[in-house]
């Protein structure tokens, strides 16, 4: 697993204004914690984070923080090791706007979700024009910080349609414990989705229109209901009445 370095300065202000404040000014502010110790309030340059950021590792890259409080001696940097347990990015923008830091031991296992990256083109594809389906994207796993793989690799380019890979069947280190469902679908293969014409319906079946539509469709080509009685035939007229009266 890949590791960097990255400084961080105590932040000793806090809320949104402040933190905007930071932000315009190129910080990004943080948090670092540690089970059963105070968290600690932090600003790290969002240049720095950028670079860190996108190391071969990902958000499971191991970070050296070097934290430095001015209050103190210039000299007085507390070194902690530490992984990325959150990050908040700006939904239009992309940008980090707040960042979670979990200080960890090296000695420790801990739990973390790592990406799952398909590998070729699956023969089903190639052949019958079926789809690669990933419903899955990462897993869980339990390992020590030093053993984190940077991804899970899967390789697809048997599979026909109708095949499947699960989470059981993923290839992982013999140091790695798998937390996922082990059930879980990671990859398969579909058929092509195609919509059937009036020729290739099944025998039998029609191509029926609502009701609705039909009717009016009979309006418009002069076929449509019967024409109402004129109003002769409706009503008896005046001297078939009195007629039947003096009968």
């Amino acid at each position: 697993m890949e590791k960097t370095i990255l400084s961080a300065d105590i932040r000793k202000e806090t809320g949104k204004q402040s933190n905007r404040r930071l932000r315009n000014q190129g910080g990004v502010p943080a948090v670092a914690y540690k089970k059963g110790k105070e968290t600690v309030s932090l600003t790290i340059n969002s240049k720095e984070l950028f670079h860190v950021l996108h190391t071969s590792a990902g958000e499971n890259v191991i970070i050296t923080l070097k934290v430095k409080d001015e209050s103190k001696d210039a000299k007085a940097v507390k070194d902690r090791t530490v992984i990325i347990k959150e990050i908040q990015y700006h939904p239009i923008r992309g940008d980090v706007l707040h960042l979670d830091l979990n200080e960890i031991s090296l000695t420790d296992k801990i739990t973390v979700n790592v990406p799952i990256e398909t590998k070729g083109e699956p023969e089903g594809a190639k052949a019958d024009g079926g789809i690669l389906d990933q419903p899955t994207k990462e897993v869980q796993l339990e390992c020590l910080p030093t053993n984190i793989p940077e991804k899970i690799e899967v390789h697809v380019e048997e599979m026909m349609i109708g095949d499947s890979i699960r989470v059981k069947d993923l290839d992982v280190p013999a140091d790695v414990k798998v937390l996922s469902d082990p059930e879980l679908t990671v990859a398969s293969v579909v058929p092509p989705q195609v919509e059937k014409t009036a020729d290739e319906l099944a025998e039998g079946e029609e191509v029926t229109e609502p009701e609705v539509i039909m009717e009016k469709k009979l309006e418009a080509e002069g076929e449509g209901a019967p024409a109402p009685a004129p109003e002769a035939e409706k009503q008896p007229k005046k001297e078939e009445k009195e007629e039947k009266k003096e009968g």
